[in-house]
């Protein structure tokens, strides 16, 4: 859908923007009417509302938008799909927590794969500066997880994701030049590997479904998913990505890219497997301390919730 908006005249910054503020003002009325406690940003929290929708959201979502126009949508997902492997070298050498080596392995082999993607034998066919922004859109993803961390009881995920929308729309709005957007555009059709798409679907898609609903129903599922589970879940936006961006787009993946995808995803998911395991068993020794089954550490909460993904959930 991003890709219709920037064929009917919107920059990449653009589309970002009108995403975000859009997402932002439905999910506000949706919860003032709803849950209007959500709304609320509990004090001394402030600093990190501010640092997730500058990282968590504005980074991954505008470098994701920059990305596409330089790279097909399904490796420009294959890149950001590498942010878990992130978070377990983080975990590792920053919070010095031991991992199996299936963990290791799993991120070996995700790099294997990015190679394969880029095919790299040929000096990488793929446009440089689309790789970069790809990666950095995973460096940007991996915040995102990590800083899952700074949940407590007193935040509101759907407040959080409301205030990271809105923050990050104003963050963009100066560097998106929001106020030359040719509002005119959205009342045209805009053509596209041979489909037809009027603009403001285009946008109201892009806004209500691959944003509002892909937030909250991440946020709902992370509740009800292991972190395994939802990894394997979350995987699927990948292959549902290139495939929808084959059939819209026409964006024709080579071999590589599929061979390198399928590498990409076992390796991922290996490594998402293997630090799970290692969070519920800090969480079973947290709760046997405290002698709650309830109890968990800021660790198994932060692999708890890598099943929602935001790029991934977002960001095709």
């Amino acid at each position: 859908m991003a890709k219709f908006l920037g064929a009917g005249g919107l920059t990449p910054l653009q589309a970002v923007w009108v995403r975000m503020a859009g997402a932002a003002i439905l999910l506000i009325v949706l919860l003032a009417v709803l849950k209007p406690k959500a709304l609320r940003v509990p004090p001394g929290k402030r600093g990190f509302f501010a640092a997730y929708a500058l990282i968590a959201v504005a980074g991954v979502q505008a470098l994701f938008f920059l990305a596409i126009t330089r790279l097909p949508v399904g490796v420009v997902l294959l890149l950001e799909y590498t942010a878990p492997v992130l978070v377990v070298f983080w975990v590792r050498f920053v919070r010095h927590v031991r991992l199996p080596r299936s963990a290791y392995a799993g991120a070996v082999i995700v790099l294997v794969g990015l190679a394969v993607v880029v095919e790299i034998w040929q000096g990488m066919s793929l446009d440089g500066i689309g790789l970069i922004l790809g990666l950095v859109a995973a460096a940007c993803c991996a915040g995102y997880f990590l800083m899952s961390d700074g949940f407590g009881g007193d935040v509101d995920p759907l407040g959080l994701i409301v205030w990271g929308l809105a923050g990050a729309a104003v963050v963009l709005l100066p560097l998106s030049q929001a106020w030359d957007i040719p509002w005119a555009a959205f009342g045209t059709s805009v053509t596209l590997g041979g489909n037809t798409i009027p603009m403001a679907v285009a946008a109201l898609w892009l806004i209500a479904i691959a944003t509002v609903l892909a937030y909250v129903t991440g946020v709902s599922a992370v509740r009800r998913l292991s972190a395994a589970v939802g990894a394997t879940v979350a995987s699927l936006e990948v292959v549902m990505g290139a495939v929808i961006a084959w059939i819209l787009l026409r964006e024709h993946l080579g071999v590589a890219q599929i061979a390198g995808g399928a590498i990409v995803l076992a390796g991922a998911l290996l490594a998402q497997t293997a630090t799970s395991g290692v969070s519920r068993t800090i969480e079973e020794e947290a709760a046997q301390r405290v002698g709650s089954p309830g109890a968990s550490t800021a660790l198994s909460r932060s692999f708890a919730r890598t099943a929602t993904a935001p790029a991934a959930d977002d960001d095709a």
